[in-house]
């Protein structure tokens, strides 16, 4: 997060971004996410705060968002249509692949549980998360290292919270209509990447790229080489600033076309 954070403002960005409750530096069980809807609020109060700024009300407000952090995205945009300009999509979650969605008798039970253990960290990861969404072995050492950063199993309602937006994201993938950029590594073992063409496909946006990255994995933001980053990066910017510097009235959804000299907000969520 620190990388993206420090290149997007490098490039000339204002970069807002928020720890989920129960993560980072927040308050609040490890890793246990409640309720997503209450989640999901606390960005938008966040978020809308920084916007409605007297500094920032001119500016163009633009989302990004990696893995869970891209369902954070499309849901901030599906609670308010009009009010972002744009969205960066990091390998979001936005749908279960058919061959891993779990049949209903299964969500069933597994929502009862939650009922009686939600806090219980019983849910196994695919082998280890770090292995196979970080491709560079130094880059995961040094998360590892990171003391906020979460190692264990899921809690039980975490997963289910997790399985239940996934849904949710999925059932409304034809609703989303602000411009988007879809960045995804071709060898993602984390999240399929033919998700994101799900989303690229349904979306009822007339502006969306979805640009395939062959041999990068999931964390291709951070955890592939310097070459490769400097590449995502330099796509994730040139995509920004294509549309931070529009001033027709080609839009989505009534998205400002005036902007505040050549300076942009962006509010960023991550996972």
């Amino acid at each position: 997060m620190k990388e993206t954070m420090t290149r997007l403002a490098k490039a000339g960005y204002a970069v807002h971004g928020i720890d989920y409750e129960g993560h980072g530096k927040s308050s609040g069980l490890q890793a246990y996410i409640p309720s997503f809807d209450a989640l999901i609020d606390d960005c938008l109060d966040h978020f809308t705060s920084i916007c409605e700024r007297v500094e920032n009300k001119k500016k163009q407000r633009f989302l990004f968002g990696a893995s869970m952090g891209g369902a954070v995205a499309l849901l901030l945009h599906l609670k308010r249509p009009t009010f972002w300009n744009g969205a960066i999509l990091v390998a979001p979650m936005c749908k279960i692949a058919e061959e891993i969605k779990p049949h209903p008798i299964v969500i069933n039970i597994l929502q009862m549980l939650c009922k009686i253990i939600p806090t219980w960290k019983i849910i196994p990861t695919k082998k280890d998360m770090v292995d196979i969404a970080i491709k560079m072995p130094e880059k995961r050492q040094e998360a590892l290292a990171n003391r906020y950063c979460y190692l264990g199993k899921l809690r039980l309602k975490t997963g289910n919270e997790l399985l239940m937006v996934s849904l949710e994201v999925e059932k409304n993938l034809s609703k989303v209509s602000l411009p988007f950029l879809i960045i995804h590594g071709g060898d993602d073992m984390v999240i399929n990447p033919s998700v994101s063409q799900s989303l690229y496909d349904s979306a009822l946006s007339t502006d969306k790229t979805f640009k395939l990255y062959p041999g990068m994995w999931h964390a291709l933001t951070f955890g592939e080489s310097k070459e490769n980053i400097d590449l995502v990066f330099s796509d994730i910017v040139s995509w920004l600033d294509n549309r931070a510097t529009m001033i027709d009235s080609r839009s989505e959804s009534e998205w400002k076309a005036k902007h505040d000299d050549d300076k942009f907000l962006l509010a960023s969520s991550h996972d």
